[in-house]
């Protein structure tokens, strides 16, 4: 991932959450031509969206618990820190939809409302060691 979308404040991923993630793949492949790669999760495959081969997004199937949600993309923005981020939401006004939880090989994330009622998602990048 380039290096700009890893600063405090860059929008830098976006995700598909999606009742059919091979059907949407089908789709986004033939209309935008994304390459694939498949990565096993405890939660199921997801599947990371490649454009000229770096990565650029992904698209996973929607939890059981989202099941009412409708498919939807949605954004990350990068944040120094998504605990003390969280944190401020909360004082002005907004509220965790998910807790701060970290992914193996990726970072740390959340998600939350904002104090007009949007969702917006929050990660903290592992650092790659060289």
């Amino acid at each position: 991932m380039n290096n700009q979308f890893k600063q405090h404040g860059a929008f830098s991923w976006s995700e598909l959450m999606v009742d059919e993630p091979e059907k949407a793949l089908a789709f986004y492949k033939d209309v935008i031509g994304w390459d694939v790669e498949e990565m096993s999760m405890s939660t199921g495959t997801y599947y990371v969206l490649k454009a000229d081969g770096q990565p650029v997004g992904g698209v996973m199937a929607k939890p059981e618990e989202a099941s009412h949600v409708p498919n939807h993309w949605g954004v990350y923005v990068t944040v120094d820190d998504v605990d003390a981020t969280l944190s401020q939401v909360e004082l002005a006004g907004g509220k965790a939809v998910f807790a701060p939880m970290d992914v193996p090989g990726v970072g740390r994330l959340c998600a939350f409302m904002d104090n007009c009622g949007s969702v917006l998602s929050i990660i903290s990048y592992e650092e790659k060691e060289s």
